[in-house]
């Protein structure tokens, strides 16, 4: 089997400021027109956390804090593309969102919590529900 047909990991973080989530709209990829979070894949070498932070870095430009591990998902949704997603949430601690990659994003804002859009890409509900109840696993296919 080659490494095209082995699955790939990814990260997602779900970054809170007062009671709101960053969210984003995606473009041009697996899930376009959905709303997600940051986060994208983990490169060879690189620790969980220190994907995480990249991935922020590079989607959006700001710096969290008190990033914790969330919940995985064996997420199958997109077949034939194959992800074990390893989510993270964090808390915003500095600077202002904003799009540094335009071609994978239509937006980036911050959204209620407590009052999410219906069309979340692959694993999003998943990481509310695993803030709000602490259930670590989830298969999404």
């Amino acid at each position: 089997m080659g490494d095209e047909a082995r699955p790939k990991v990814g990260v997602g973080i779900m970054i809170i400021k007062d009671g709101q989530v960053l969210l984003s709209k995606r473009k041009g990829s697996h899930g376009a027109g959905e709303i997600g979070i940051i986060g994208g894949h983990v490169e060879h070498g690189e620790t969980l956390e220190e994907a995480a932070h990249r991935e922020i870095a590079e989607e959006c430009g700001i710096t969290v804090k008190n990033l914790r591990f969330l919940c995985v998902t064996d997420f199958l949704t997109y077949l034939p593309k194959h992800y074990v997603d390893i989510g993270f949430v964090a808390e915003w601690e500095s600077g202002e969102p904003h799009i540094l990659e335009p071609h994978k994003f239509e937006f980036i804002k911050w959204h209620p919590l407590d009052d999410l859009p219906k069309k979340m890409f692959g694993p999003c509900h998943f990481y509310v529900e695993a803030y709000k109840t602490g259930k670590t696993y989830f298969t999404l296919r």
